[in-house]
């Protein structure tokens, strides 16, 4: 029998946060825009808070300036409503591979106090669906002391780890509000077409492939139309996934482990992407530490990670995470999906980037800028593509991998990186 269930004010909800704990809310598309702004609202009564979370989009209202002694951001990942104040020092972030985050909680290293989620309604068994982003938030729900949760209709129901009973929640709100939509198809451009013609090229039929997130991604999922039998095992997917599944470009069939089911850890993309995964079996949502271990990742053959990057020495050392001491994203599960791919057999680890900035500063650099993150080291960087064609580094010696690293460079930008090139490793 359905037991009823009991809803209260987000207001009334949030009193199970007190001083000093540490709060866990749910990201990306599931990011509970109605909570964080009812928290904000308590700010008079609140103080040391501490808040976890990975991507969070639209305003989350609890980081503007005064705020401070209130609510302590403490981020595993740098997203655009966090990136100023992050970069002001109002705010930190954690260097961390996506895959070991839920190990912070489990750990007790970051234990949490209090996980607010957003989630489907109730099914007749009692169960709720954690919807488009499972990723870490299945191991905060599982570790946390106290689990609110806000219940919203417009949240999909989807397969896999992130089913959550009721009774399973100290407190539950309902608020009906859009989930949150990102378009990345509007970013892809004539050189983003190029490089993801680039990609296709080294993709075979069978491949199983991993999405990063970004107009490249995107761009090479548009490239894919003529492949038959891929697979799909990947951190997180937009809406590039729907036409090759819908043409049957995307089967599963001939992956090693979950055939026949794409898997992921969070979807984000616009509502026609939501109401696709809505109770489709062919979609399955699994936990973060899961989805992103490269030992599991390995297992399936003809792994191709496609990942973005902002810049690459002329050794192969790869900065995805900021500019120079300007921290944009964050480590995320670029690292985790490279090492997969790397170790599966037949396995095609990619770095994909334009040749230079929407300013026209050059991507291929000799050097780092000062402060610059390296997500990636010069060992695991095997194909570097741009729109300018693809540099192939696994095996090679730093002299090659600089002369290959040129040749894909922007032609304008070429003869300054080989007088760095001669004056670095005497050649060219």
């Amino acid at each position: 029998m359905r037991l009823p269930v009991k809803y209260i004010s987000a207001a009334d909800a949030l009193q199970l946060v007190k001083s000093g704990d540490r709060v866990f809310i749910h990201g990306s598309a599931q990011t509970p825009t109605n909570m964080l702004r009812e928290l904000s609202l308590q700010s008079d009564r609140l103080k040391d808070v501490e808040l976890v979370f990975i991507s969070v989009l639209g305003q989350i209202f609890v980081d503007q300036p005064g705020m401070e002694d209130s609510f302590n951001i403490n981020s595993l990942f740098v997203s655009e409503p966090i990136r100023k104040s992050v970069n002001e020092g109002r705010a930190d972030y954690v260097p961390i591979f996506l895959s070991e985050i839920p190990e912070l909680f489990k750990r007790n290293i970051l234990p949490i106090d209090v996980a607010i989620v957003q989630v489907s309604p109730p099914d007749k068994h009692g169960y709720c669906s954690m919807g488009v982003s499972v990723d870490v938030a299945r191991s905060a729900v599982n570790t946390a002391k106290k689990v609110i949760a806000q219940v919203n209709p417009n949240v999909p129901r989807t397969h896999g780890d992130g089913l959550i009973h009721t009774k399973r929640f100290h407190a539950i709100t309902y608020f009906e509000e859009p989930l949150h939509e990102a378009s990345f198809g509007e970013r892809v451009g004539a050189d983003e077409i190029k490089i993801g013609e680039h990609i296709a090229n080294l993709i075979e039929d069978r491949s199983t492939i991993q999405m990063g997130i970004g107009a490249i991604p995107d761009a090479v999922l548009r490239c894919l139309g003529n492949h038959k039998d891929l697979g799909v095992h990947t951190e997180m997917l937009s809406d590039g996934i729907i036409d090759l599944f819908d043409k049957d470009v995307v089967t599963n069939k001939y992956k090693a482990i979950h055939p026949n089911k794409i898997v992921t850890g969070f979807a984000l993309g616009s509502r026609n992407l939501y109401d696709y995964i809505d109770d489709n079996p062919a979609f399955s949502f699994l936990d973060i530490d899961y989805v992103n271990d490269p030992h599991v990742i390995k297992r399936n053959p003809k792994v191709v990670a496609i990942n973005a990057s902002i810049e690459v020495d002329l050794t192969g050392q790869i900065c995805s995470d900021s500019i120079g001491t300007y921290q944009f994203s964050g480590v995320g599960g670029q690292m985790d999906f490279l090492r997969g791919a790397s170790l599966s057999q037949g396995g095609k680890p990619i770095i994909a980037l334009p040749s230079r900035t929407n300013k026209g500063l050059g991507r291929i650099v000799p050097f780092l800028k000062q402060g610059a993150g390296v997500v990636a080291t010069r060992s695991h960087a095997h194909y570097i593509v741009t729109e300018q064609g693809v540099a192939y580094l696994y095996g090679k010696n730093l002299r090659q991998r600089a002369k290959a690293l040129i040749n894909i460079a922007h032609p304008d930008d070429r003869e300054d990186l080989e007088k760095a090139c001669f004056e670095r490793f005497k050649i060219f």
